[in-house]
């Protein structure tokens, strides 16, 4: 939702924001082709902040509208950049001139995401619509193509980054909200011109224009927190992964990006949407043997166990030890690896945050948990029960009749949907397949996986600091996932801060406080200069 001009009151991920324009404010439009950022371009806005203790904050903060972060986009409508830089919080002048820089993305479903008609902080969106010409969203029957927020715990446009955009405002931070092009677009040729890899591409130029203009822009360019859910949860801990990884560079010269570092300080993302072309999978590692939500029969367990041996093979080439000395990580024991490392601990976090009587409630409704000592535990067959239905059928990501969003994600040209695994493209249902993959595909691949530059490329320049979340009840992709994300940056060396929410769904953000104070912490920022 839009805080800006006009005044109102909402409830974003348990925030109630309210927000005003004040008069005098002066115009922040920057021209086409000007990579140099207008310090004075801002208009002066004030709005309302409710931490996660229940205080409520009064921020003024400078808003600099919609400004186009490369020399010569394909789409200004998203390649676009808004930034909101607090100068007053309580009553007190603060500088934001050295605080990090929260680089918020609301992508969903690899879907365009814009900016351009912002008012103020946490404006930005996911959108369905194109250029001239613009076609309809595809892969509709994929609920990864559907915008995080379902479960109440995130508004549908910003997903978990809402709520961390206004806390980081209150907490002093510099905000950033960049747009990028997505799967949908189409022009009046008919050509899709958002699909991969538009959307990391935009988002390192964009990372670049903030780079490039050290001291001109508010914040500590060095000290940039990127975030982002679901698809943009897989586009955060990328841009994460790839720092100025030269395999970009052609991309983002076509666009004219400016003439500096893409890495960022530190990573958030909440159920990250990645690893797609070994994500099918994964995914039937995990949720094979449940329902699927839309028919309520099982998969076709023949293509399921397929899968699944597919992920097996794959678990084994990574190579990778779980935290706290597990051990090597295998399609074996994974699914111990899942329960000892997030389920129980989510499960147990949850009860003991209960009052005795709403723990025994809880207790007797759900008597596949022992609860004893303190601690919660649960078998992984009783788990697989109680998150009950899947929410995709099978294949999840490359599916045989290319209805997918992913499918749309790795279209080109004139083309749509197409196959992306060799898995997939064998089993096309469509006849509009050659039943190979497309030769452009691997290198694109490569460009949209953060695990080609955590294991396969090692990317020195990568982030070193990785937040990671995901709900225990999200059926759009597959737990492991996330867990060898945070299982490969751990093995590099990086610190990683990663659990899951009890019996919460996709795009769930239940801690937004604790990640603010996380930023804080891995940067060394002490507060706002005043």
């Amino acid at each position: 939702m839009g805080i800006g001009a006009t005044a109102g009151v909402a409830a974003v991920g348990g925030i109630a924001l309210g927000a005003q324009a004040s008069t005098g404010s002066s115009s922040s439009a920057s021209s086409t082709g000007s990579l140099v950022f207008d310090p004075d371009g801002y208009e002066k806005l004030t709005t309302t902040v409710t931490d996660t203790d229940g205080d409520e904050h009064s921020v003024t903060y400078h808003f600099w509208k919609a400004i186009t972060y490369v020399a010569k986009p394909v789409d200004a409508t998203y390649q676009s950049l808004v930034v909101s830089a607090p100068v007053e919080i309580d009553g007190k002048a603060v500088d934001p001139s050295d605080a990090p820089i929260l680089f918020a993305n609301s992508v969903g479903g690899y879907m365009p995401s814009s900016v351009a008609d912002a008012t103020g902080v946490g404006a930005g969106g996911m959108s369905g619509g194109g250029a001239p010409g613009g076609g309809a969203p595809s892969g509709s029957a994929s609920p990864s193509a559907s915008a995080p927020g379902a479960n109440g715990n995130t508004n549908a446009t910003g997903g978990a980054t809402a709520s961390n955009q206004l806390l980081a405002l209150a907490a002093g931070y510099v905000v950033v909200e960049p747009g990028a092009r997505g799967r949908t677009l189409k022009n009046s040729a008919g050509e899709y011109y958002g699909t991969a890899p538009a959307a990391i591409v935009d988002l390192k130029a964009a990372v670049r224009y903030v780079r490039s203009n050290r001291g001109r822009i508010p914040g500590d360019v060095d000290r940039i927190v990127s975030a982002g859910t679901s698809a943009g949860g897989a586009l955060s801990a990328l841009l994460g992964a790839s720092g100025d990884s030269p395999i970009y560079d052609k991309y983002l010269k076509e666009l004219g990006a400016a003439d500096a570092s893409d890495a960022i300080f530190a990573t958030g993302a909440w159920c990250p949407i990645t690893d797609l072309e070994h994500a099918d999978g994964a995914y039937e590692w995990n949720w094979g043997a449940n329902a699927a939500q839309s028919t309520g029969k099982v998969v076709d367990q023949n293509v399921s166990k397929e899968l699944s041996a597919q992920f097996a093979e794959y678990q084994a080439s990574l190579k990778l030890r779980g935290l706290n000395r597990f051990g090597a990580l295998t399609a074996r024991n994974y699914d111990e690896y899942l329960l000892q490392q997030y389920l129980r601990p989510s499960a147990t976090t949850y009860l003991a945050g209960l009052s005795d009587s709403e723990r025994e409630t809880y207790l007797a409704k759900n008597t596949f948990i022992t609860w004893s000592a303190g601690k919660a535990t649960f078998t992984w067959d009783d788990y697989l029960t109680h998150v009950g239905a899947r929410k995709k059928t099978a294949p999840a990501f490359d599916a045989f009749d290319l209805s997918a969003g992913e499918n749309n994600e790795f279209g080109a040209g004139t083309t749509e949907n197409r196959h992306f695994t060799a898995y997939g493209a064998k089993n096309d249902t469509t006849g509009l397949s050659t039943k190979r993959v497309a030769a452009d595909l691997p290198e694109k691949l490569h460009l949209m996986n953060p695990m080609y530059h955590l294991v396969d490329k090692v990317n020195g320049r990568r982030s070193k600091h990785w937040w990671i979340r995901l709900g225990t009840d999200d059926t759009d992709t597959s737990h492991v996932v996330s867990a060898n994300l945070a299982a490969a940056a751990a093995g590099l060396g990086d610190e990683v801060n990663h659990l899951y929410y009890w019996d919460q769904g996709h795009g769930a953000n239940t801690d937004p406080g604790d990640f603010i104070t996380w930023i804080a912490k891995v940067t060394g920022f002490k507060g706002p200069k005043k």
